[in-house]
């Protein structure tokens, strides 16, 4: 992922353009892509801030948000409930599509982990499947 560039080559660029240079023009003198030159211009134009807006971050965990008491009363009824079930639940009686990796992050951030019992699992016989004991919070 490219770095962001200065503020004081932002403000630089900014003021050769403000000064009667063009955008692209610029862009060859400061080194930096054309397209680079014009969207710092046109943001400064509009709003007067030279700084670089955030990068990354979540732009999307507020839409399954929404939808947290629904999940966690689902998971709270049915401790072994699957995420592929979750997502279905979702979509079947709420119109609302998430895939289910989706839905692990979302318990993931709620600290919601499923806890294995080894004591027990060493007692079963090979290849044979135990109920889920079911979800538990953690201390985050």
């Amino acid at each position: 992922m490219p770095r962001t560039l200065s503020e004081d080559l932002r403000s630089r660029l900014i003021a050769a353009v403000e000064g009667g240079m063009s955008r692209r023009a610029a862009a060859k003198r400061f080194e930096v892509a054309a397209a680079s030159a014009i969207r710092w211009v046109r943001d400064w134009r509009a709003t007067g801030a030279t700084r670089a807006k955030p990068k990354g971050g979540d732009l999307r965990s507020h839409r399954i948000e929404v939808y947290r008491s629904i999940i966690l009363a689902a998971v709270e009824a049915r401790v072994d409930i699957t995420l592929v079930e979750l997502s279905d639940m979702l979509r079947e009686q709420h119109g609302a599509a998430f895939a289910p990796s989706t839905i692990w992050r979302f318990l993931d951030r709620h600290a919601m982990t499923f806890k294995k019992n080894r004591a027990r699992q060493r007692a079963a016989a090979a290849g044979h499947r135990l109920a889920a004991t079911g979800l538990v919070r953690s201390s985050a």
